[in-house]
């Protein structure tokens, strides 16, 4: 596989615009979870309610704010069952959002805390920019819990500089784990070009190997390689990326992509 390329990334979101999407996007979820109503189903989640989804999140807020304490607390999933067992599952959602948002604040710039993927920044920025695409991906669940459906990108509040950065967690950090990767056949090279970006990605795929993932200009030479092209409006692109998308896959590749590497949860 080639080796890594020099291309600069996208990630020039602060530590200030990430921890003010992250508060953004709770606001969100815990907004669409009261007008959907605790027992609704997720349809992007299926066999979730609301209730699952507001204690899922509020646990994972409560599990990354100790690691920016300092004070990991695991395992994490008895905090989850707390949430369910709440008198008040929303405002103890509240609670865990703000105490997440305070550690953000109160995290040394040198804190030495666990990371989990690949190319993470150091750990402050590191788990905000987490959080910060965890919530937002699951507010976008709670909007499909009050619609009814799967939300389109126009029925988010998302910017398309944090979509950008969501996409390149997803490409670079998360599919990259995997100890062995897969493809639809022979080997692959997806190009993922958001519009309007200055910045794509090459991800091969090759049937015994792990996924591989170079950023790239996107109008560089490196992006003409690509046996495949995904492409579009950055929020429409990161929705699809993380199966949050209602729309039809675009070709067989986009849907062996959805069922075989987009992460689910």
């Amino acid at each position: 596989m080639p080796g890594p390329s020099a291309a600069p990334g996208p990630l020039d979101l602060s530590l200030d615009e990430l921890g003010e999407a992250l508060g953004a996007a709770s606001t969100v979820l815990r907004a669409n979870a009261v007008a959907a109503g605790l027992d609704s189903p997720v349809p992007t989640c299926p066999g979730w309610t609301v209730l699952d989804l507001v204690a899922h999140q509020g646990m994972v807020h409560r599990w990354a704010a100790s690691h920016l304490r300092g004070e990991p607390i695991e395992p994490p999933e008895p905090l989850e069952q707390q949430g369910r067992e709440s008198s008040d599952p929303l405002g103890w959602f509240d609670d865990g959002a703000t105490a997440l948002l305070q550690a953000v604040v109160d995290a040394p710039d040198d804190l030495d805390a666990l990371v989990f993927l690949k190319d993470a920044p150091a750990p402050r920025l590191f788990w905000t920019r987490r959080q910060c695409h965890e919530t937002t991906i699951h507010a976008v669940d709670a909007i499909g819990a009050r619609l009814g459906r799967p939300a389109r990108a126009d029925e988010t509040w998302i910017r398309p500089a944090v979509a950008v950065d969501g996409i390149d967690e997803l490409l670079v950090g998360f599919v990259t784990r995997r100890p062995e990767g897969s493809s639809p056949g022979s080997p692959t090279r997806l190009l993922v070009r958001p519009d309007g970006s200055d910045v794509a990605w090459l991800v091969d795929l090759a049937p015994g190997l792990p996924v591989a993932t170079r950023r790239v200009g996107a109008a560089s030479p490196e992006a003409t390689t690509a046996e495949h092209v995904l492409s579009g409006d950055p929020v429409d692109l990161y929705l699809r990326l993380w199966s949050r998308s209602g729309a039809e896959p675009a070709d067989d590749l986009e849907r062996w992509w959805r069922e075989t590497i987009s992460v689910r949860w």
